[in-house]
């Protein structure tokens, strides 16, 4: 049976998150049976291990001799999250010769320019970023190249060919845009970066706090309340946190808002009343584009706070910790972790550091009170 090379352990609250190298995967299991892992990834005969636990136990000796077989055949067949790997290397590809839009956005002094063969190109990635669309230059820093040939889409950077995705995967390439923006913007290369999570980043200019929650919770919502409550929106949807400082990082993206969130918003941001409205048909959900307030897309802070956030119609205020475990298994699904050993233990260190809450809401004053009093370390 081929083994995993490496693990990392890390014992959070009464359990033992694990993680995988091979599969760059993580699992909590109970202490006892991360014991048992320990013990098989030295080398110990499954016997032995299984006639001390047999002793520890007070169980027969078939009984954690088959646990332990079981747990092996489980452990070293992982589930892989992987991004669906390239099967061909595409060198018979030619870059289009022409581009029917070419966009040039301005992050602070930094210039882009982005090249998408048609409209469906553009759509995959132009709306999030059109707040930042400056006139036409011959002056630039990085140049992209987005297209669609033979039902896959390219990316090209500098010349470089970056990768190709199926039309199913069209999440992996806006992924690997996002990642390649956030590299250019912040100079930093991908095994730089900690992760990238799924959630929306806000600050007070001296910390951040990260909002978490499944889509329609209100994340990006609360985040355009309190930015307009003088908070500072960093990230919206894509928030990379770096390796060496440990610090989220600002992402121009706008923020996404929901159709069911105009009637809230708009007495707010009357702006929305006619700005351009996008239908994701695959993501079932129809978006309207907010500017984020960040002046500085070059800022990182520090983020001590999880909120998993919830706007519940008619519901009490409620704001309470949780265990880091419940939230760490909400925390991994939608976020991508460097599978690099070094980074995957800095993001354990620093997961375990956390203050972990559940937030959850109806009216919006009593949430930015709630939020202001964690950014005061209150709760």
């Amino acid at each position: 049976m081929k083994k995993q090379s490496k693990f990392l352990y890390k014992t959070v609250e009464d359990k033992t998150i694990v993680w995988f190298e091979n599969s760059n995967e993580y699992l909590v299991l109970e202490n006892n049976t991360a014991d048992i892992l320990k013990r098989l990834s030295k080398g110990i005969p499954v016997k032995e291990i299984a006639e001390a636990l047999s002793k520890k136990l007070a169980v027969p000796l078939d009984r954690t001799f088959d646990f332990i077989i079981d747990l092996e055949k489980k452990i070293y067949v992982p589930k892989s999250n992987k991004e669906p790997e390239i099967v061909n290397d595409y060198r018979d590809i030619e870059k289009p010769k022409s581009y029917e839009f070419i966009k040039f956005y301005k992050v602070n002094n930094v210039v882009f320019k982005v090249s998408y063969l048609s409209e469906k190109e553009l759509s995959h990635v132009h709306p999030k970023f059109a707040h930042l669309v400056i006139d036409n230059t011959t002056n630039f820093d990085y140049e992209f190249d987005v297209f669609i040939n033979n039902k896959f889409i390219f990316l090209i950077v500098d010349k470089k060919l970056i990768g190709a995705w199926s039309s199913k995967n069209i999440h992996y390439f806006q992924g690997k845009f996002s990642m390649q923006f956030i590299q250019k913007i912040h100079h930093k290369e991908e095994d730089e970066w900690m992760g990238v999570f799924h959630a929306s980043a806000v600050s007070n200019e001296k910390k951040s706090i990260l909002f978490l929650g499944d889509s329609g919770n209100g994340k990006s919502t609360s985040l355009a309340l309190l930015q307009a409550k003088g908070f500072t929106c960093l990230a919206d949807d894509f928030v990379p946190m770096d390796v060496e400082k440990r610090e989220v990082y600002s992402f121009p993206a706008s923020i996404s808002i929901k159709k069911s969130s105009l009637e809230t918003l708009l007495p707010i941001y009357p702006e929305l009343e006619t700005t351009a409205e996008y239908n994701f048909t695959r993501l079932n959900k129809i978006v309207r584009y907010l500017k984020p307030n960040n002046t500085n897309y070059f800022n990182h802070l520090p983020c001590n706070d999880l909120v998993f956030i919830k706007y519940e119609k008619d519901a009490e205020i409620a704001c309470e910790k949780i265990s880091k475990i419940e939230a760490f298994q909400q925390l991994i699904p939608d976020s991508w972790i460097s599978p690099k050993l070094e980074n995957a233990q800095v993001f354990l260190d620093w997961f375990s550091s956390l203050n972990c809450y559940r937030l959850t809401y109806s009216k919006n004053e009593e949430m930015i009170a709630t939020v202001s009093k964690i950014f005061s370390d209150e709760l």
